[in-house]
């Protein structure tokens, strides 16, 4: 049988006009050291930000239905659906269209994290399915266990990743890079896979590239950056920017490559452990970018202008959100876009 690339199916970047964005409440609460409130109100803020721009469903358990709605707000559409939490991105499919007005959704398998403790992940295993079911979506699945946190792509065949996180024994331990590379290349149409090496430390999901990296258009990347050599992550950091700028992408281009410095060291009360701090991890709307905004007057305020800079055409809203890193992600991991099917 023909894999989707075969078939001429790519997974558009983010920019690619959206028809809707995919959200789910959040719901587990213990992993959120005591946040967990806090959590699902910055995930209602978020929907009702990127519902200025675009549709949003934010699925929810039948008992958190009037919750939900109630924070959201009128803008964003909740729906019933049996989820475990709202790591969407990790958890939810991956649409890819051919340019033709078809649309699939990978399904990826999942498991946890890799299995992390007091993660259940019964329900977000099966609510791909479900939800393409209930949309009329084609679904694809593959076995290869696989967050949509550990990747980006440029759709233009650029696929960035890690090799912590994806080539981690906690993971697909059978698998070796060659294959993962050829099971990515089949099923969102990539050519070209830059790996990275590691993230940074004390990160829940062993090096998600999406707190790492992102692009602002092909052949232009953003990377995280640290300048202190005392830091903790300044090695990973250095050595990223290093194999980006020594890269080149499908197209053969070399990267223009604009470092995002890394706010300032916070960490969680409850367990010790360092904070993901990255305003990488924002969600490119129609016509807009939420960015997060860790409550950090000075390092929120110099990327809110860097982005005001670089993504002229949009308008920039900063959304408080650092209650959601006490579960290990913010604004990209809690959010999922699906394309419209015809080309930009």
């Amino acid at each position: 049988m023909a894999t989707l690339k075969e078939q001429g199916f790519y997974m558009p970047g983010e920019w690619h006009p959206h028809r809707r964005c995919w959200m789910a409440w959040p719901s587990n609460a213990g992993g959120y050291s005591g946040q967990f409130a806090e959590a699902r109100q910055a995930a209602a803020r978020v929907a009702a930000a990127i519902a200025c721009f675009e549709p949003v469903i934010m699925l929810a358990n039948e008992t958190d239905i009037i919750e939900a709605q109630t924070l959201c707000g009128p803008s964003v559409e909740v729906q019933a659906a049996p989820i475990d939490d709202g790591w969407f991105r990790d958890n939810g499919p991956s649409f890819v269209i051919d340019g033709r007005g078809n649309i699939r959704g990978v399904n990826w398998d999942f498991n946890g994290w890799g299995r992390k403790p007091g993660i259940p992940f019964t329900r977000d295993r099966a609510v791909t399915k479900h939800i393409l079911a209930r949309e009329e979506i084609a679904c694809v699945a593959s076995p290869l266990i696989l967050e949509g946190g550990s990747f980006h792509v440029d759709g233009e065949g650029t696929l960035l990743t890690t090799r912590q996180c994806l080539l981690n024994p906690n993971r697909n331990p059978a698998w070796g890079q060659a294959s993962i590379e050829r099971e990515l290349k089949d099923h969102l149409g990539a050519d070209t896979v830059i790996w990275l090496n590691r993230g940074v430390v004390d990160d829940f999901t062993d090096g998600h590239i999406d707190l790492l990296a992102a692009f602002v258009k092909p052949g232009v990347v953003l990377a995280l950056g640290c300048d202190d050599a005392a830091d903790a992550n300044y090695t990973a950091l250095q050595e990223n920017l290093e194999i980006f700028r020594g890269a080149r992408d499908a197209k053969g281009r070399s990267f223009e490559v604009i470092e995002v410095p890394q706010p300032p060291a916070a960490y969680n009360e409850a367990t010790g452990t360092r904070l993901g701090l990255s305003h990488l991890n924002f969600y490119l709307a129609n016509g807009g970018l939420i960015l997060p905004d860790f409550g950090n007057p000075e390092s929120d305020a110099a990327a809110q202008g860097l982005f005001r800079e670089l993504f002229k055409d949009l308008e920039i809203v900063p959304v408080p959100s650092r209650a959601l890193l006490y579960a290990g992600g913010n604004i990209h991991c809690i959010t999922q876009q699906e394309p419209v099917t015809g080309p930009a």
